[in-house]
C-alpha cells in the first residue's frame, strides 16, 4: 500500500497516541507514506481539513458538528469515536471557597473555543441560566497554566494533562460526565477528509483494525497502555493510568453498533449542531442527511465483524 496519509494527533490519553507509540501503522504499511503531526485543538484540525493541509485527525464532536455545518461545509467524515468524554474534561476552579458552578459568577472562565469543553462549559451554563453572568476566554490548553498562576482566570473547563496540572492548587465542581446526563454528551473522535476516505478504503480498514487493537489494550491493559503513552504525553505512567478511567473507550464492535456510529450517533451530532446555533457558533443546522453521510462506518463495520 502506497498511501500517503497526513495524521494529525493531540495530547489526550486514547489509542492514537498507542498507534503512534508502537509505530503500528508503518510496520503494518512499510510503504505508505505517513506523517504525524500534533495539534492543540479540534478548531485546529478543522481548520487544517478547511486548507487541504491533513487527510486524518483527532477533533471533538462540537467541532466535528461545526465542520460538517455552515458556514465551514467541510467535506469530512467521522471514521472512529477514539472516547466517549466523561471526568477526563472537568470544570476546575482555584478559589477554594467556590464548590459550585453558581458560585462562579461574576468569574473569568476559560476554555478553548470550538472544543468540547467549550461546548459542555456552554451547556452547563445555559442549564444553570448563567450564560449572561460569567466572561468566557478562549484559551488553548498549553496557554492556561500561565493565565492560572497570573490570576488572569478564576476557572477553567479543559482536558488532560493540563487539567491535572490545574487541580495542583484547584479543585473540580463539575465534569463533562455531568453534562452528559443532562442531555448534552461530547466525544473525541477521528475524522477525516471525505476525499482520502473514498480514495483509500485499504488504508482505512488497517487503520481502524489498529485503533481497536489499541481500544482494546486500554481497556485490558491500562497500566501498559499508560506507558505507551506516557513517551508522547511526556507524563509519568502513574499519572495517566488515572486519567483513563475519565474516558469510556469503545470497541469497533461497539461503534458500529446501533446506539453510535451505525445509528444515533447522526441525531447526537444533530442535537448538537442545534445547539452551536442557539450559541451563534454556526450560522445554520445542515439537514439531518449531512450529518448522516458525515459518517464513515465501512471500516468499523468489517472490523467489528472480523
Amino acid at each position: 500500500m502506497t498511501t500517503s496519509a497526513r495524521i494529525g494527533y493531540q495530547d489526550i490519553p486514547n489509542g492514537d497516541l498507542i498507534v503512534k507509540d508502537q509505530g503500528l501503522l508503518e510496520a503494518c504499511m512499510p510503504n505508505a507514506d505517513i506523517t504525524w503531526s500534533k495539534f492543540s485543538s479540534g478548531q485546529d484540525v478543522v481548520q487544517a481539513f478547511g486548507s487541504g493541509s491533513l487527510d486524518l485527525g483527532t477533533l471533538g464532536s462540537s467541532p466535528a458538528t461545526m465542520a460538517l455545518s455552515a458556514p465551514l461545509n467541510i467535506p469530512m467524515q467521522v471514521v472512529w469515536i477514539q472516547d466517549v468524554i466523561g471526568e477526563a474534561e472537568s470544570l476546575v476552579v482555584k478559589d477554594p471557597s467556590i464548590t459550585t458552578l453558581e458560585g462562579l459568577k461574576g468569574k473569568k472562565i476559560a476554555t478553548p473555543f470550538g472544543s468540547t469543553s467549550h461546548y459542555s462549559l456552554l451547556a452547563a451554563l445555559g442549564a444553570a441560566n448563567m450564560t449572561a453572568d460569567v466572561t468566557l476566554m478562549s484559551l488553548k490548553p498549553d496557554a492556561m497554566l500561565g493565565a492560572w498562576q497570573g490570576g488572569q482566570i478564576d476557572a477553567a473547563w479543559v482536558w488532560d494533562p493540563t487539567l491535572s496540572k490545574l487541580t495542583a492548587d484547584g479543585h473540580i465542581v463539575m465534569s463533562s460526565a455531568d453534562v452528559a446526563t443532562q442531555g448534552a454528551p461530547t466525544f473525541d473522535l477521528s475524522g477525516a477528509t471525505t476525499e482520502f476516505v473514498s480514495a483509500n478504503p485499504e488504508f482505512m480498514l488497517m487503520w481502524t483494525k489498529l485503533q481497536d487493537y489499541a481500544a482494546g489494550r486500554i481497556n485490558a491493559d491500562p497500566t501498559g497502555a499508560s506507558v505507551s503513552m506516557s513517551a508522547q504525553l511526556g507524563i509519568a505512567p502513574d499519572v495517566i493510568k488515572p486519567q483513563l478511567a475519565g474516558y469510556t473507550y469503545l470497541s469497533a464492535a461497539e461503534q458500529a453498533g446501533p446506539a453510535f456510529l451505525g445509528g444515533e450517533f447522526t441525531q447526537s451530532l444533530f442535537g448538537t449542531a442545534e445547539f452551536l446555533l442557539q450559541q451563534g457558533n454556526i450560522d445554520a443546522v445542515s439537514p439531518s442527511s449531512t450529518y448522516a453521510e458525515g459518517i464513515y462506518t465501512d471500516a468499523v463495520t468489517k472490523v467489528g465483524q472480523s
